[in-house]
Order: structure tokens, then C-alpha cells, then sequence
């Protein structure tokens, strides 16, 4: 820990001992003050009756005078303002009033030496019997106090130390790294402070965020440009088979080498950010399926509003609807409804046996085609991959589902915030 850091908890030790060791003495000088009080009260209590019964014999000069008793006559003996006297005169008075009846008056007395006045019963005229009582004020601090004061000061910098300067700054690196391989940026950067073990992992976990980046951008760059790369020889592909012989066959592997391509793309987040938009899914997903023969697919559409990412949902959705005409048993359902507040299901519905329970989670692999399932010209195994992703960054997930009519993929999701952005393609 740096050396300002050092001297910023020690001055805070300092303090917290200060503070335990002024309360620990007060509560001391308290406990004393009550026992002198009570090892006080038969004393003064013996010393009552004593005078009271020589009172009856002796006038009270002379009474002090054999006795040594220090007595005062008069209504109104000089009185102290001393809170602490204060305090003391009604403790005794407590103490006496157990042990002597009538209980008798006890006032703080006002002179050099601290006392209190306590009134005798007089047959004539009222007598004090001034008692003096322990002057002795908060001197050297008691060594077993002094040592709880800076055990109570350590530990008190020490959690300090630990909450501020670790736990904390953890926390921080704790949110940021489940930030990590989120569409969104974290908020703020990570700021550098906490210990010099948190600092150096921090460092280094902002190092790896760059890596991490700077490879990001690059695989996006280089898939944007193989994808911009094969556009070109394709074309010239296309042109060049025109008036051949295989040209329907040679038409179809171009078709699937685009396909595949820009699934590729697609999977690996080539594309620039999107924006979430309003709009009315119902007639959204009407026109997505425009080009799609009525005989092969009917629409049941609840009407809905919803923010979503319309570019990465309709992929899904094609994609969706892709896999049941190329792997199910048409004609095809398409179904719209909303789920919960404010979210929503679509379903995509085919007359095939579609993909078990047990093939299921290896369906939502890249890459991994099922033998009876998936397969065939342009598909490279990212189709329920892509809408998994887009489902899961709508705040829902893809799952599917079965009954007497048939099979159904359905995607579950969720408005997003308007100002959320993602990759297109549902990247997460």
C-alpha cells in the first residue's frame, strides 16, 4: 500500500483509538464514582444517626467541636452547580434513602473542597453535616484500557483497509468481469485503486479486456472482408455459367456457398451495432413472411407492440423458418403471443417428427449438425445457433416443443431498451 494510503488508516486508527479510549474511561470514572458511593453510604448513614441523637444534648457548635463532625447551621448552605457534583449528591441520597427513614436531603456544596451537605433531624434549626467525597479527576490512562483502545483502533483500520482497498475495488472488477463478452460496454471504466495485489490484477484484467477487443475487431474485420471478398467471385461465377448446361446445378452451390457465408458472418457477429426499435411484430412478421406461399405457411398473429432489433430477429426467424421447410413437414404455422408483461413467443410450427428431447441441446451447437435433422445444401449447422442468440439477447431463450399436430421451435423474448444496441445476428 502506498505511503498516503498508510498514513490516511493510521490517522484512522489514531481517531477510533481516541474515541475507545475516552469512552472506556468515562464508563470507568463512572463505575468508580457509583462504588465510592456505595462504600460511602454507611458511613455517612452511621454519622447521621451519631449526630442526630447527640443533637438532642448538645448544641451543634459544641457537637462539632467533641465530635470533629463538620456542621453547619442554617436553611441555605452554599450549593455547587458542578454537574458532576450534582450527579454524586443524588447517588448518596439513593444510597441513604435505603438505609435511613425520613430519607434526608443531599445537596452538592459549593467550596474548594468537593462535598455534599446532608441534612441532620434538628429539633430546632436546620443542620448540615457536610461529607467530602473523592476529587480525583481523570489522570494517566489505565494500561489495560490504553491496550483496548488500540486493539479497538487496529482492527477498525484493518477492516477499513480490507473493505476499502480490497473488497470494494473486487467488487468492481467482479461486475466488470461479467461484463465481459456482453454486446454492451461497461458504463465507466475500471478505475485502478485498491492494494497493489488488486491494482496489478486489475491491470492486467484491463489487458486482457484490450486483447479480447482488439482480436474482436480484427475477426470482424477479416470475416467482413472474406464475406465483401467472395461477393465478387461469385458474381462473376454466376455470369460465367450463364447458358451452360449444369447451370441449375452450378446456380444451387452458389446458392449454398452464399448461404453459408453469411451464416458464417452472422454467427461470428460481422455487422455493425443495432439499435432496438418499436414496431408492431404482428404485421412485422407478416411481412417477413410475405414471400412465403400461403399453402406452405399460415399465419397466427396476436397484434403486439415490442422494442426489439428487427435486423437479428428477422434472421431468427427466417432461419426458423428454414429448418421446418428444408427438415419438417409442411404446411408451417407461424405463431404470435405475448408472454407476460412485456414479452413474447413466436413459434414456428411443422407436421415432422422434428429433433428429440435428447438432440435437443446438441442442435443449439455451431457447427454440429444432426444426421436425420439437420443437414443439406448451404446449411453449416449456426441456423438454431444464430436464433438461440438472438432469443437470449432479447432477454429469452429458444426451446421447442411438441404435440399431436406437430413440432415447434419456439424463440421467447423480451422488449429491450430502447438505446440498447447489439451486433446484428443477436451476438452476446
Amino acid at each position: 500500500m502506498a505511503s498516503p494510503a498508510a498514513a490516511k488508516y493510521a490517522l484512522v486508527g489514531a481517531g477510533v483509538s481516541a474515541l475507545s479510549l475516552a469512552l472506556l474511561q468515562t464508563l470507568l470514572a463512572q463505575r468508580l464514582e457509583r462504588a465510592q458511593i456505595i462504600q460511602l453510604g454507611p458511613e455517612v448513614a452511621f454519622n447521621l444517626r451519631l449526630g442526630e441523637l447527640a443533637l438532642d444534648r448538645l448544641p451543634p457548635a459544641a457537637l462539632s467541636r467533641l465530635s470533629g463532625l463538620p456542621l453547619r447551621v442554617g436553611a441555605n448552605p452554599p450549593l455547587s452547580r458542578d454537574g458532576r457534583l450534582q450527579r454524586q449528591a443524588r447517588q448518596l441520597q439513593q444510597e441513604l434513602c435505603r438505609q435511613i427513614t425520613p430519607c434526608p436531603p443531599v445537596l452538592p456544596a459549593a467550596g474548594e473542597r468537593p462535598g455534599v451537605w446532608v441534612e441532620l433531624l434538628s429539633p430546632l434549626e436546620p443542620v448540615w453535616l457536610f461529607t467530602p467525597l473523592d476529587a480525583s479527576r481523570r489522570g494517566a490512562p489505565d494500561p489495560l484500557l490504553l491496550g483496548l483502545a488500540l486493539l479497538a483502533g487496529s482492527i477498525s483500520s484493518s477492516l477499513l483497509y480490507l473493505w476499502w482497498e480490497v473488497q470494494r475495488p473486487l467488487q468492481q472488477l467482479e461486475q466488470a468481469l461479467a461484463q465481459v463478452g456482453n454486446s454492451e460496454s461497461p458504463a465507466a471504466p475500471l478505475p485502478a485503486a485498491g492494494s497493489g495485489a488488486v491494482r496489478r490484477l486489475t491491470a492486467r484484467f484491463k489487458a486482457m479486456v484490450q486483447r479480447l477487443a482488439t482480436n474482436d475487431r480484427e475477426r470482424s474485420t477479416m470475416l467482413a472482408g472474406i464475406a465483401h471478398d467472395l461477393k465478387s467471385p461469385l458474381t462473376r461465377l454466376r455470369l460465367r455459367l450463364a447458358g451452360h448446361a449444369e447451370q441449375q446445378r452450378a446456380e444451387a452451390d452458389l446458392d449454398a456457398l452464399e448461404r453459408i457465408t453469411a451464416q458464417f458472418l452472422l454467427f461470428a457477429g460481422g455487422g455493425d451495432p443495432e439499435p432496438a426499435v418499436e414496431l408492431p411484430l404482428d404485421q412485422w412478421l407478416a411481412e417477413l413472411s410475405a414471400p412465403i406461399e400461403p399453402d406452405q405457411l399460415s399465419l397466427d398473429l396476436e397484434p403486439l407492440q415490442a422494442n426489439v432489433q428487427p435486423t437479428a430477429l428477422g434472421r431468427a426467424v427466417g432461419n426458423l423458418i428454414d429448418n421446418a421447410l428444408s427438415h419438417g413437414r409442411p404446411p408451417l404455422r407461424l405463431v404470435l403471443r405475448r408472454d407476460g408483461e412485456d414479452g413474447f413467443r413466436i413459434e414456428v410450427w411443422d407436421h415432422g417428427a422434428g429433433i428429440s428431447a435428447e438432440a435437443w441441446p446438441q442442435a443449439l451447437q455451431p457447427f454440429l449438425r444432426l444426421d436425420r435433422a439437420r443437414g443439406g445444401s448451404g446449411h453449416c449447422g449456426l441456423g438454431l445457433a444464430i436464433a438461440a442468440r438472438v432469443a437470449a439477447s432479447h432477454g429469452g431463450q429458444l426451446h421447442c416443443e411438441r404435440s399431436e399436430n406437430g413440432f415447434a421451435v419456439v424463440l421467447q423474448g423480451r422488449s429491450v431498451a430502447s438505446g440498447h444496441s447489439c451486433v446484428a445476428g443477436g451476438r452476446t
